[in-house]
């Protein structure tokens, strides 16, 4: 995957795209590829909203977990995120949530591939 083809929104307050390691894979688009037709609804429909407005008012749909981490909760997934200078959103690991707390494992994922991105996207932090 190369920066052209990582953009999963263009709004009018915000782009959101897929995180890509520097092999150009992305573990929160290949789990979006992985799941149903309404799951990949619900989630593109919270992207809409948030590229189109900047915000969800409904905190059962979009959170902030700490450290910098934001989640987009269409459910039964989450799609952990982090926002940019330049008016982006990066999604940079999904999984299916089994429990009310976000697991310690992914919160490490999602900040060891927000440090990735923003060493190679320097401008963006």
């Amino acid at each position: 995957m190369d920066k052209e083809n990582c953009t999963v929104y263009v709004g009018q307050y915000f782009t959101i795209e897929w995180y890509y390691d520097q092999k150009g894979n992305s573990q929160a688009y290949d789990y979006f590829l992985n799941v149903s037709s309404e799951q990949k609804r619900k989630f593109l429909i919270l992207v809409k909203k948030m590229g189109d407005f900047g915000k969800i008012y409904d905190k059962t749909k979009f959170t902030y977990e700490g450290d910098k981490i934001y989640a987009f909760k269409p459910q039964p997934d989450r799609y952990l995120s982090c926002f940019t200078k330049d008016k982006k959103i990066i999604i940079t690991n999904a999984f299916w949530k089994k429990k009310q707390k976000l697991p310690q494992n992914e919160k490490i994922v999602t900040i060891k591939y927000m440090n990735d991105y923003f060493a190679r996207n320097q401008g963006d932090k």
